[in-house]
């Protein structure tokens, strides 16, 4: 299988009767808060693999309801899996959802230690990304407008 030259990141949230929270994943491997993220693969569009990986980390169901947002970023290639696409691919694109949970249990993989939901505003102290804080900004503004 061969690694497509884009990552997505999926947003987790679900609505509460004190408003919406939004599930954060501590990393296993650099002890940081962040949303689901990974990469394309194969010929994958962005919201199938987004789908893929929401499946793999969260064990969400692919037949979810998924939210593309507008928030693009870039992701260095060396923060990836370094320079596979040739010399001069430097970033690759990163694609945003939102996807929207029914259950707060989530089943998560081993990339990550611990899951929490959170509020908006906890959940941009905890994220370590600024791609991150943008993505969610921009949900967080469609889903309370």
């Amino acid at each position: 299988m061969a690694r497509a030259p884009f990552q997505v990141l999926v947003l987790p949230y679900w609505f509460t009767r004190d408003g919406i929270e939004h599930a954060v994943f501590r990393r296993s491997d650099s002890d940081y808060w962040q949303f689901i993220a990974g990469g394309g693969e194969d010929d994958e569009a962005p919201l199938e693999a987004a789908r893929r990986e929401a499946f793999e980390e969260a064990g969400l169901p692919v037949e979810s309801e998924f939210l593309a947002l507008d928030s693009r970023n870039t992701v260095p290639v060396v923060g990836v899996c370094g320079f596979q696409w040739g010399p001069d691919v430097l970033v690759v694109p990163e694609h945003c959802f939102g996807v929207r949970v029914d259950d707060e249990e989530l089943s998560i993989s081993h990339e990550h230690t611990e899951c929490r939901w959170v509020d908006y505003d906890t959940a941009i102290d905890l994220l370590h990304w600024d791609s991150n804080r943008n993505a969610l900004w921009e949900l967080n503004h469609r889903l309370t407008r």
